[in-house]
């Protein structure tokens, strides 16, 4: 029995992106022609706009699509963002320590100029009190900052306080931009309950294909474009656009959106089962993040003397597919920022192992990875390792 439990690295194409996105690879126009093969590529990308748009309560006008996550970050990050009448560049850069590394790069802000990291509790959220002081000094010094506090982290499954520290942000002057790639499908995202100004999303964390992301916006925000050319995408995203993609990505955003209630439930039973079941095979396993909100579909769990290297194989070989933390680092392993930021030991951290957990994860499935971890667990035992 083959079992995938790393739907937080990409998840499987749900079918109703499939067969969008098929009837769109025969529609031969381009989306900036005006002549009807045009007009008809051009339909399908706005109803996947309206699609997208409706994931997160936004106007249609709002969606900027791009060709995934990372992008979508960069293009979100930078000091060139306007609202209204032109006002002066955002000079400073906050993220949380947590972030995904699209966006500890520092997007199109210099690394070397005014970026911060905001750090994070044991529990793995952004420590609101050590940004609302930091976000008076700048205040006080007259600068504008710009903040990036993900959504839920991609690793531990922590959700952040959004709203709470949105609040602090627009105090100060500042703006908010959040990495909500992870959460689609799996909690709410209002993008204006978030009290966000800038949110980014990604088509294959939800069931839609590679390749497509987009940055949703606040209506009177302008976004310094970082790909210029044509005037696609309201002159804020040059080049044609991923018509296929884009349309597989509007009905994943469509279908994740009609299930959510009991997508998001079951997720939450599963992950709930293989979590207690964790701890009773082995006592001493640690689940990091769980005293605080989590995602209902991700568990990260280490146990004294486990290596994640080691672990991730075991898994592997008895047809279970899980990681050792973000799949941007796939091709190494290497101790976990997350982690590291949490305070947590080097060697139990060098353990840590992810199972993320889908809308289609059966009992079944979650019976298989759990007869895969007995045996580990059982191996740690043996090696009298537990004791470490």
């Amino acid at each position: 029995m083959s079992v995938y439990f790393d739907w937080n690295a990409t998840a499987p194409l749900r079918q109703e992106a499939r067969a969008a996105m098929l009837a769109a690879i025969d529609v031969v126009g381009n989306p900036s022609s005006v002549h009807a093969q045009g007009r008809a590529a051009r339909r399908l990308i706005e109803y996947a706009r309206e699609q997208v748009a409706g994931l997160v309560g936004v106007p249609p006008q709002d969606v900027i699509f791009t060709s995934g996550g990372t992008e979508a970050n960069m293009l979100a990050l930078t000091p060139g963002i306007e609202a209204g009448q032109r006002k002066a560049p955002r000079d400073h850069l906050l993220v949380s320590a947590i972030e995904h590394p699209s966006v500890r790069a520092g997007g199109r802000f210099l690394p070397e100029s005014f970026v911060e990291e905001i750090p994070v509790s044991a529990y793995g959220q952004v420590q609101l009190d050590n940004l609302e002081q930091r976000l008076a000094e700048l205040s006080k010094a007259g600068h504008r900052p710009l903040i990036s506090i993900m959504l839920a982290n991609n690793e531990t499954g922590v959700v952040q306080p959004v709203a709470q520290a949105a609040e602090m942000i627009h105090a100060a002057g500042g703006l908010l931009h959040v990495d909500a790639i992870q959460g689609p499908g799996r909690i709410s995202c209002d993008f204006s309950a978030l009290k966000a100004d800038l949110l980014t999303i990604s088509a294959h964390k939800l069931g839609g294909p590679k390749g497509v992301g987009a940055l949703i916006k606040r209506s009177d925000l302008h976004i310094e474009p970082q790909l210029k050319g044509g005037g696609q995408e309201r002159s804020q995203r040059a080049g044609t656009e991923n018509v296929p993609g884009i349309t597989g990505f509007g009905s994943a955003a469509a279908a994740a959106m009609a299930a959510f209630a009991v997508e998001s439930t079951h997720m939450a039973a599963m992950r709930d089962r293989l979590e207690a079941e964790i701890k009773r095979i082995h006592p001493k396993a640690v689940i990091f993040g769980s005293e605080v909100p989590r995602l209902p579909n991700t568990t990260l769990f280490a146990a004294p003397g486990m290596k994640a290297e080691t672990a991730v194989i075991a898994f592997d070989l008895e047809g279970v597919a899980v990681s050792s933390g973000s799949a941007c680092s796939s091709g190494k392993v290497a101790p976990s920022h997350v982690l590291a930021a949490m305070g947590v030991p080097p060697k139990l951290a060098r353990g840590a192992v992810r199972v993320s957990l889908g809308y289609s994860t059966t009992e079944s499935e979650v019976s298989a990875f759990l007869r895969a971890w007995g045996k580990l667990a059982g191996a740690l035992y043996k090696g009298n390792e537990i004791a470490a």
